[in-house]
């Protein structure tokens, strides 16, 4: 994604292993100015612990998400459905998760190198077109350095 895409503040972080493997990356879309991000949108690859949630508690995003926002209420993944969307010739099946805390949209979707993305945005809708705007991260963050 081109920083230049949207207004606002764009920043990144990487979930370290204690071995020095990259267990993750995310960013964090800051539209409101200094008070509060957007959106943190997630790029877990296969084996990374922070996929692994019991069933019923939130994506690793959005709890960063409540984080950043300094929000403690307890929110809780209220269910899932399954979305085909078509982005050019490709077939992307994105999970809708619907949350406890409606002004939390989450999404989240497998590429085809086994990075999960998640998406969590507070207070605005996820629609299709974003899917666009986010390029893929080269396989080299997840690498030992």
């Amino acid at each position: 994604m081109d920083p230049g895409d949207w207004p606002g503040n764009l920043g990144a972080g990487l979930l370290p292993a204690p071995d020095g493997t990259c267990q993750g990356v995310f960013l964090r879309y800051d539209l409101f100015g200094g008070r509060g991000p957007a959106m943190i949108i997630g790029n877990l690859p296969e084996g990374s612990p922070a996929r692994d949630v019991p069933e019923g508690e939130v994506p690793f995003e959005v709890g960063q998400l409540l984080l950043a926002l300094e929000n403690d209420e307890e929110v809780t993944v209220v269910s899932t459905e399954d979305v085909p969307v078509m982005q050019g010739d490709n077939l992307l099946i994105v999970r809708r998760v619907k949350l406890s805390e409606s002004r939390i949209s989450c999404v989240q979707f497998d590429r085809s190198d086994n990075v999960l993305v998640t998406i969590a945005a507070w207070d605005r809708p996820i629609t299709d077109d974003l899917y666009a705007l986010l390029k893929p991260l080269p396989a080299e963050l997840f690498q030992q350095g």
